[in-house]
């Protein structure tokens, strides 16, 4: 495990902030559908925030580690067989829900597989006013990608706020974490849509989950 800050940039989430994003995360959690088509999607009745990552990111046991579910979210051996946008409802009375977006970048997928995809993700940013936020996730060993910053541009024309979480920082040194941070911090800083600040995670260890819920609840409560 590193014991390097789990957010850099100078904000902080306090115990309360904490707490309360924790108690909401461990009840009701939900799948409720899953979207091959803008026509599937439904009424956005509450905020919504929703994760994107190259398609063996670990996103996957990220939003399960984010929960506390070990099989909220479907993790595969096969990178990008998921490609649709998947919701998961979280609070009883709903309070907001979490879009799992298909992943990008899967350097085997059929063209027309790759088109479909960048329709669907660029035609539900464009048009979705419930979504908050989008967490792009960025893998910790390998650091921001040419494709990684295709969604970022993406998300930049769509105007829609997003923060980049880096994946898997348990698996790598402390120095190479904050050599990936800074880097990844410098790369936000180009982006007027970007936050500011980094939130590094572990799904297996935790580092970062509860900074991570709590920058999810801070999102859909802004």
């Amino acid at each position: 495990m590193n014991d390097q800050p789990s957010d850099i940039g100078g904000e902080a989430f306090d115990d309360e902030q904490i707490e309360t994003a924790r108690k909401l995360f461990a009840g009701p959690v939900e799948f409720l559908k899953s979207a091959p088509a803008l026509n599937f999607l439904p009424d956005p009745v509450v905020p919504e925030v929703a994760f994107a990552g190259r398609s063996n990111v670990g996103k996957s046991s990220l939003l399960n580690a984010l929960t506390g579910r070990k099989s909220l979210a479907r993790t595969s051996v096969t990178p990008g067989r998921t490609q649709e946008l998947n919701f998961f409802d979280v609070g009883r009375p709903l309070v907001f829900r979490l879009v799992d977006m298909p992943g990008y970048g899967f350097a085997k997928a059929p063209k027309d597989m790759v088109k479909k995809w960048r329709f669907l993700v660029n035609d539900f940013l464009r048009g979705r006013q419930a979504l908050k936020r989008a967490l792009v996730l960025i893998d910790s060993r390998h650091g921001i990608k040419d494709v990684d910053r295709e969604i970022l541009e993406m998300l930049d024309r769509a105007a829609v706020s997003y923060r980049l979480v880096l994946t898997k920082a348990d698996k790598v040194k402390a120095t190479d974490l904050a050599h990936v941070t800074a880097a990844t911090a410098a790369e936000a800083r180009k982006h007027a849509a970007a936050h500011p600040d980094i939130i590094q995670t572990s799904s297996e260890g935790g580092m970062g989950i509860a900074e991570l819920r709590a920058a999810v609840l801070e999102a859909v409560s802004a």
